[in-house]
């Protein structure tokens, strides 16, 4: 297995993680990981894993909570038609009331 496979692999475990209903950040994510400027890395592995059906990747936003990855989905309009399912509130592409739903792995995760 090659480095940035294993790193996609550990990406994907966290992502599976992340509540119905919550966000998270590709920062946050980095930060749990260990890598605290490896947002653009997490990216990299959400942008790969939109054709994994078990890997939640709607639930990544940036960290402003902008949907940044809707156009690696199938449509504009998937991801926000997702994260609505989820009874997330999305405005001009951004999470509404993000604070209140950011999920949080080195908090939610510590051991």
């Amino acid at each position: 297995m090659k480095a940035d496979e294993n790193f996609f692999s550990l990406v994907y475990q966290v992502v599976r993680l992340i509540p119905e209903g919550r966000v998270t950040s590709y920062g946050a994510i980095a930060q749990y990981l260990g890598l605290k400027s490896g947002a653009r890395m997490v990216g990299w592995a959400m942008n790969a894993a939109h054709t994994l059906a078990d890997v939640p990747a709607h639930r990544v936003v940036n960290s402003k909570g902008l949907l940044t990855g809707k156009m690696h989905f199938a449509t504009d309009t998937e991801m926000e038609g997702l994260l609505n399912i989820e009874n997330i509130v999305v405005e001009n592409n951004q999470v509404k009331n993000f604070e209140k739903v950011f999920w949080n792995p080195v908090i939610e995760l510590a051991l």
